[in-house]
């Protein structure tokens, strides 16, 4: 009678916790590209799914450390190249300037394009975005626990290419969005200013 009680709590648990993930999502449309949206979650339950799967059948830590970066290698580019412009309009490069400093460069897509985006997709891009690097600096806290360095090496060159992309499209929506507040300030004072000059012709 205390395992069935037990059982029905742990049922409803994963029932709310499910009900307040779907919540978060947002309603009433459909997701507009699934199949760069699949792309976008491949790469990263690969290697998230390699890796650890890794340590129950495979014991060639070469093996474990090529497969596991090359699909966070393929994850990075895809979300780089490919998800980011499409799903949210963003895109973002690091090039080496004359004087040897690195310089970010970010395109966004204009005030329009922007404002047309799926919600759906937004969301997917940057909720799996985000989670990917805490499930991977979960892994790097259990691998100093553990102390296994090996491991830890291939998280650590995982979570990196995590991280890069979320400090490159997260600098890329910050510019983005004051492209957006110039162009709106811009607008307004440029209407005001006919406005001013219809209103003084009429006189």
């Amino acid at each position: 009678m205390w395992e069935r009680k037990s059982g029905e709590k742990c049922q409803r648990g994963r029932e709310l916790i499910s009900d307040s993930f779907l919540s978060l999502q947002p309603q009433g449309e459909n997701y507009a590209h699934p199949q760069i949206c699949l792309f976008h979650v491949l790469f990263k339950g690969a290697a998230l799914a390699f890796y650890i799967l890794s340590a129950l059948f495979v014991n060639n830590f070469v093996i474990i450390f090529v497969i596991t970066v090359l699909l966070a290698a393929l994850d990075f580019w895809v979300v780089k190249n490919v998800s980011g412009r499409i799903l949210v309009g963003l895109r973002w490069w690091n090039e080496i300037n004359d004087d040897g400093e690195s310089v970010w460069k970010f395109e966004c897509l204009d005030q329009e394009s922007m404002a047309r985006m799926n919600k759906k997709d937004s969301w997917l891009f940057w909720w799996t975005l985000y989670l990917t690097a805490v499930v991977w600096i979960f892994f790097a806290i259990f691998s100093l626990i553990r102390f296994q360095a090996d491991y830890l090496l291939v998280v650590g060159v995982c979570l990196t290419l995590s991280i890069a992309n979320i400090i490159g499209f997260t600098k890329c929506r910050k510019d983005a969005k004051k492209q957006l507040q110039a162009f709106a300030s811009q607008t307004i004072a440029s209407r005001f200013q006919s406005t001013i000059q219809s209103a003084f012709s009429v006189v």
